[in-house]
């Protein structure tokens, strides 16, 4: 059996990876894929590992590992490095035939397996891009992410606000606008007065969070939010003096990476959910304050609808220069 390798962090694994490994699988019956972590890596090792699995998951001939880093060492010249390396491999894995890589560690790393290398566009034209360029901006590289792994790197926008100020109708408008998808309001499809219990509020939390992991799946880089799990601790602390612990876990899975308050400047339209109309600036003050509180940065949105949907564009625009 002829038995190849090929190593990486896969931070995250991209579509280079992905055709590095399917070009060291045609070279070899058996191919080792193997993936160091660290503690202290910016995204999780075993979430990585998860998505190498998943990907890989229907090709027998592969064999995803997980192995930590905790054997190199950075200061040291390639050569020395590489061997270091090459004496972990041996110890961990059965006899290497063949290293397959991208990287100018190949041929000594190989050398010190007793190996062949064999390199697999080094110049990155098959596939331009790098994990670091991906970790920094990862819209900018989207289409370079594998579809199961762009939810991790989806910006998550919530439109926030007392009621009336034209929440869903912005998110609808955004998600058409940047073809993506949005996150209706859970409470608008559990309720029909504001007469409810902690059990209602509770399913509104989880049925808000199912929302979010749901549309997250089939986002394009943007997933606009009506409303979040701030607002329903909001609102139960509101019409219950009481918010179920719940509530605060399920604020602590979901990261919003902006929030847009909307200001109390448009006229009111009630309906059977809406109560609050003379209270408006109060519930402002309310919003604004436990986005204060949490030390969550926002932008407030104010004037004409029209002027809201225009400055909402500007703002995510020039957002997207640095995502």
């Amino acid at each position: 059996m002829k038995r190849g390798l090929v190593i990486g962090k896969f931070m995250p694994l991209h579509k280079g990876h992905i055709a590095l490994i399917a070009f060291a699988a045609q070279h070899c019956d058996e191919l080792i894929v193997s993936m160091s972590y660290t503690d202290a890596d910016p995204i999780d090792g075993h979430l990585r590992f998860s998505w190498i699995r998943e990907q890989f998951g229907s090709a027998p001939k592969i064999k995803p590992h997980i192995i930590k880093d905790d054997f190199d060492d950075e200061t040291l010249p390639l050569e020395d490095r590489t061997r270091i390396w090459a004496q972990k491999m041996k110890a961990v894995y059965p006899l290497i035939h063949v290293l397959i890589s991208s990287e100018s560690y190949g041929p000594p790393f190989a050398r010190h397996m007793n190996a062949q290398h064999i390199c697999f566009d080094a110049l990155r034209q098959q596939v331009p891009v790098a994990a670091t360029a991906i970790r920094n901006r990862p819209l900018t590289h989207w289409d370079f992410i594998p579809a199961h792994i762009q939810p991790f790197f989806l910006k998550k926008i919530c439109f926030y606000g007392p009621e009336s100020t034209g929440k869903t109708t912005l998110a609808i408008k955004m998600a058409r606008h940047y073809h993506t998808a949005y996150v209706p309001e859970a409470a608008r499809d559990l309720l029909t007065s504001n007469a409810f219990s902690e059990t209602d509020i509770i399913a509104i939390g989880r049925l808000q969070h199912q929302y979010i992991q749901e549309q997250s799946q089939t986002a394009n880089r943007l997933l606009f939010c009506d409303t979040d799990a701030i607002t329903t601790a909001i609102y139960s602390q509101l019409y219950l003096n009481h918010v179920p612990a719940v509530i605060y876990e399920l604020e602590k899975q979901t990261r919003f990476d902006l929030y847009l308050l909307l200001d109390i400047d448009t006229p009111w339209v009630a309906d059977p959910l809406r109560d609050q109309g003379h209270r408006r600036k109060e519930m402002l003050q309310l919003f604004e304050q436990a986005l204060q509180q949490r030390q969550l940065s926002y932008q407030k949105i104010s004037g004409s609808y029209h002027q809201r949907e225009t400055l909402i564009k500007s703002i995510i625009d020039q957002l997207l220069q640095s995502w």
